[in-house]
């Protein structure tokens, strides 16, 4: 009984160290990330919006000369993410001959937060659709992860001619949430924001998206939200978060599915239980909600030839919790495009 409880208590003692040495080297972070380095070139886009003049940040990379496929690939970020976290699938893509273009959307990463902006999925779409037509893009395969796959969907129908495939990688809003979670206004999901930290990200992350196992890899994306936290920029970061959940709640894209024409790809990590406004549903439906290893196969049901890769025991994040096997199928999937 003493060893055991030894053994606890220097469980705890290291654990409790551990997060402490991080939150320690945590660095404040303003509003556009501009001490953040990311993996490659960015550049900026102006778009006229709602009558303000914004940034868009993106990424583009193309390979070497002579190695091109001549096709082109765009990914679009999770809600609690910026374009950063795609280096490594980036880097992939750009080996086997695609271009990548990597944008961060309004209101995320190194773009712009503007303080009154009505963010909607057709408004995000457009600003997409107008960065890839600029760089002389006109048909592309769109890869959507969490928040990116409800706009990549939206994309498809938006611009079917434009749209040649489509990936969506454990995507949110694969069942409407208001079927579940009663509405939070705007005012009521700015509060909840601004009470997040370090260990309010890690506790969630470590639940939803890596069942309890942390890996040092991990923290690059955790230190990029909790920075915003410390910074004196976060009240308009944590504004715009909330107009964000705000239009994943409000406008479901469950609709959209039986409408997409595009050759699409689902890469489900069977383990996820993301589902948005989960806090707030009454305790017997929060189980309910999020169940990602019946998600995927209704989804696939309800995208005319879609295919199903399901990923057992990983969560909501695969191309970061094990890249190996999120990018063979689709690798695989893109290949037999051609």
């Amino acid at each position: 009984m003493l060893k055991n409880f030894s053994f606890l208590f220097l469980t705890i003692v290291l654990f409790t160290a551990c997060n402490s040495q991080n939150i320690n080297s945590l660095k404040p972070l303003d509003a556009e990330l501009t001490t953040v380095t990311y993996p490659f070139p960015v550049s900026y886009k102006t778009v006229q919006n709602q009558e303000q003049q914004l940034k868009m940040a993106y990424m583009d990379i193309s390979p070497e000369n002579g190695k091109e496929n001549g096709q082109t690939i765009v990914l679009l970020h999770g809600k609690n993410f910026n374009g950063y976290y795609f280096e490594e699938t980036a880097r992939a893509l750009v080996q086997e001959g695609f271009r990548v273009v990597i944008p961060d959307q309004i209101g995320f990463g190194k773009s712009s937060k503007p303080k009154h902006y009505q963010f909607s999925f057709h408004q995000l779409a457009a600003n997409t659709m107008s960065l890839v037509e600029g760089l002389g893009i006109h048909k592309f395969t769109v890869l959507g992860h969490s928040m990116g796959g409800m706009l990549a969907s939206r994309m498809a129908v938006m611009y079917p001619k434009n749209v040649n495939h489509l990936v969506l990688v454990n995507p949110i809003g694969l069942e409407n949430y208001q079927k579940f979670s009663p509405y939070q206004s705007i005012d009521q999901l700015y509060s909840s924001e601004l009470k997040n930290n370090y260990e309010s990200y890690k506790s969630y992350q470590l639940q939803y998206y890596y069942d309890g196992k942390w890996k040092p890899e991990y923290d690059l994306w955790l230190n990029l939200l909790a920075g915003w936290t410390i910074h004196k920029d976060y009240p308009i970061i944590a504004w715009n978060a909330a107009l964000t959940t705000d239009m994943i709640y409000t406008q479901p894209v469950v609709d959209d599915f039986d409408k997409i024409k595009s050759p699409t790809l689902l890469i489900i990590g069977t383990r996820d239980r993301t589902a948005i406004g989960k806090a707030a549903a009454p305790k017997d439906l929060q189980p309910l909600m999020g169940q990602y290893q019946h998600l995927g196969k209704e989804t696939q049901k309800r995208i005319p030839g879609s295919e199903l890769v399901e990923l057992e025991n990983i969560g909501h994040s695969p191309h970061i919790e094990s890249f190996d096997r999120f990018i063979q199928p689709l690798l695989k999937f893109l290949k037999k495009q051609d």
